[in-house]
């Protein structure tokens, strides 16, 4: 699997996730200061987040990092 591909599944965990918690790509970015359209090119795999991106989001989603990194199925 390519980069591209590996950013692309990373963000459709991220999606994933965000739609089990009931938030729409506009609450969550409220949450963290963000942009709508910011979330919808992370969960498109369309950026490379840095470590505090992703540690905004986390907090966004209410999980830890080490659930957002778990490789295989996530648990809430």
């Amino acid at each position: 699997m390519d980069k591209e591909q590996e950013l692309q599944k990373f963000g459709k965990k991220i999606k994933d996730i965000r739609e089990l918690k009931g938030l729409t790509q506009a609450q969550l970015a409220h949450k963290i200061n963000k942009d709508r359209e910011s979330i919808a090119r992370l969960e498109r795999g369309g950026i490379n987040p840095t470590y505090l991106y992703l540690m905004e989001v986390c907090e966004g989603l209410e999980i830890t990092m080490e659930e957002l990194m778990k490789s295989n199925n996530f648990e809430l």
